[in-house]
């Protein structure tokens, strides 16, 4: 049986990227596949699931498959970039590097490398999906084909425990609570959500405060130009939480009135979702991922003005019944989410790869799709009697799981792409545009 590894630079302890691909080994390793993850770095609490990725070279063949996240330029990349095994790679989008200018002058490095890296994938790999419509058309028109988009459908499980009010029960008064949830990162531009927060406790509630929660290690000179920011404009009951713990992030969700996001760059966000599960309304600044992430649901908003921001944030406040519309609009967006049609999504392909790949005909493909309808009606029965005639959201990832085997063992039985002509490790060359 070939092996599945995962590679990517850096595994994160708690975002997204992180949660999935754990998750994807875990599915992968119960199905019985060899399945590691090697990475350039990783965060200290998980480097005892993660493999060195100068050690994928004598784990690598030909007739393995390799996951590639990429989401920056690394060494890590370009190592996968050299190996001969086949190739699925997952598009997590790239920060553009103007944004990290003056304040991480490596990053600006890394992304500006990744994103001349990823042209190059386009005949490397067999498959190239993005985790968000977004980042799927930023792959189509980079060239890359076939692509698909690999929704994230994020799993709340850890907002699920115990709410830790430790720290948080110092907010739980009657004030109104504003939060974003996110890295202190400058594409985030954490000094627009200060400058409207500012202007709507100014303009219209003296009796609020704004609630930042997220890690900003490596960021320290944009943490120091925050502060200087809030001293600059006198804004008062601004609180940099910093990095919590899953029970820790639950009660701050818990005591938050509105979720506000002004980033300017978002490969999905998905802080965004997790307000929509714990029922806090949103207002997000439309740009880049974030409408398609909302799919209708919360508030956007599309100027940066100041006293408009803070008009919209005093009518969620104020008006209940608003409020509870939002809401409302955010679990159904959430039910649509988590109630993706995966399997329309594969059978859509089926005629394209029948003619394309195995250079079959119509007779092909009418097989395949009568084969796969059969299973998912099959599993529809099964679900109906699991979840007692209920819509139940517990039975998705086994869907999700059993799709993915499916699509992995038909990734398996493809024709195989010829490796690129600079594949061999030693004494080899990665191509010189990236060098």
């Amino acid at each position: 049986m070939p092996q599945i590894h995962q590679v990517l630079a850096t595994l994160g302890y708690g975002d997204a990227i992180g949660h999935e691909v754990l998750g994807i080994q875990r599915v992968l390793r119960a199905a019985g596949y060899d399945s590691e993850i090697f990475v350039q770095t990783a965060d200290p609490r998980l480097e005892h699931l993660t493999q060195d990725y100068r050690d994928l070279e004598s784990a690598s063949h030909p007739d393995n498959i390799l996951i590639h996240h990429f989401s920056i330029g690394s060494r890590a990349s370009r190592m996968a970039y050299a190996l001969p095994d086949r190739m699925v790679l997952i598009y997590h989008n790239i920060t553009p590097p103007e944004f990290f200018v003056d304040v991480n002058k490596e990053l600006v490095q890394l992304c500006y490398r990744g994103r001349r890296e990823l042209s190059l994938y386009k005949s490397r790999c067999d498959l190239a999906l993005g985790d968000s419509e977004y980042n799927r058309q930023e792959l189509e028109a980079i060239g890359f084909s076939p692509t698909g988009v690999l929704d994230v459908v994020p799993g709340f499980s850890h907002l699920s425990g115990q709410p830790d009010f430790t720290f948080a029960k110092a907010f739980d008064d009657d004030w109104v609570n504003l939060i974003f949830v996110g890295r202190v990162i400058p594409n985030k531009k954490i000094e627009d959500v200060i400058r409207f927060f500012h202007a709507y406790k100014t303009f219209f509630n003296p009796r609020s405060r704004l609630l930042l929660v997220g890690a900003h290690s490596g960021f320290e000179r944009y943490l120091t130009m925050i502060h200087n920011f809030i001293a600059k404009v006198g804004a008062r009951d601004v609180h940099l939480i910093g990095h919590v713990t899953n029970e820790e992030l639950t009660a701050y969700y818990e005591l938050a009135d509105v979720f506000l996001c002004a980033s300017e760059h978002e490969g999905f966000c998905v802080p965004l979702i997790e307000s929509f599960h714990m029922g806090v309304p949103v207002l997000a600044y439309a740009a880049t991922a974030v409408p398609s992430t909302m799919d209708g649901a919360g508030v956007l908003y599309d100027t940066k003005d100041p006293l408009y921001v803070a008009g919209l944030i005093n009518a969620i406040v104020d008006d209940h019944g608003l409020s509870t519309r939002i809401v409302d609009g955010q679990y159904a967006a959430l039910d649509r989410l988590e109630a993706k049609d995966f399997g329309a999504t594969l059978l859509a392909q089926f005629p394209n790869y029948c003619k394309d790949v195995l250079g079959g005909n119509e007779h092909v493909a009418t097989v395949m799709l009568t084969t796969f309808s059969i299973g998912v009606g099959a599993g529809s029965l099964l679900c109906e009697k699991l979840s007692g005639r209920r819509i139940e959201i517990g039975l998705v990832p086994f869907g999700s799981i059993g799709l993915t085997l499916f699509a992995f063992d038909l990734f398996l039985a493809s024709p195989a792409t010829p490796a690129p002509a600079t594949s061999t490790l030693a004494g080899g060359t990665f191509p010189a545009a990236v060098t």
